[in-house]
């Protein structure tokens, strides 16, 4: 029998993708398709989940990207299919789409990469800087992360990741 896939949306950074080949990708939380999310939009259709997810893990790039002020100021996700066994569900409140990988996700795991064009850098690092702030309910604070939220992530497929990061970096 073999482990149910979970698609696993994980926050990170460029410098966190160019350890992605020989280390994994190591996140403390990304997001996925929750029955907690499930109940919380009970209208939504997987598709539309599934973006909310995603949504998420982006929100969440920001805050890594705040604790390392080296990094470009491009939101990175990284989507990976996952054995249902190794995402640890979070006892998440109604709406939650958090879950906890239990190891570092291997490249091998990665669907695709998605991550900010140069068109974004100027927002997001406006975004990175009030981030908290907006998180707290600062409604001018969440007008700037809105203009970077604005901004559709590119999607590259795992076999650009060197192209990608020559680009990115």
């Amino acid at each position: 029998m073999t482990d149910e896939l979970v698609r696993v949306y994980l926050p990170a950074t460029v410098p966190m993708l160019a350890r992605l080949r020989e280390e994994g990708l190591s996140a403390e939380a990304a997001h996925a398709v929750t029955p907690e999310l499930r109940e919380w939009y009970a209208e939504g259709d997987e598709e539309e989940l599934e973006y909310v997810a995603f949504t998420r893990a982006a929100q969440d790039a920001l805050l890594l990207l705040r604790n390392d002020p080296a990094a470009p100021r491009r939101r990175v996700v990284v989507s990976a299919d996952l054995p249902a066994r190794a995402v640890g569900r979070v006892n998440g409140e109604l709406g939650s789409s958090v879950v906890r990988p239990a190891g570092p996700v291997p490249v091998k795991s990665v669907a695709a990469l998605h991550v900010d064009g140069a068109d974004a850098v100027e927002d997001v690092a406006a975004a990175v800087d009030v981030v908290v702030e907006a998180q707290a309910g600062d409604p001018d604070a969440q007008f700037t992360v809105d203009g970077a939220e604005d901004h559709e992530l590119e999607w590259y497929d795992v076999t650009e990741l060197d192209l990608l990061l020559r680009e990115a970096g």
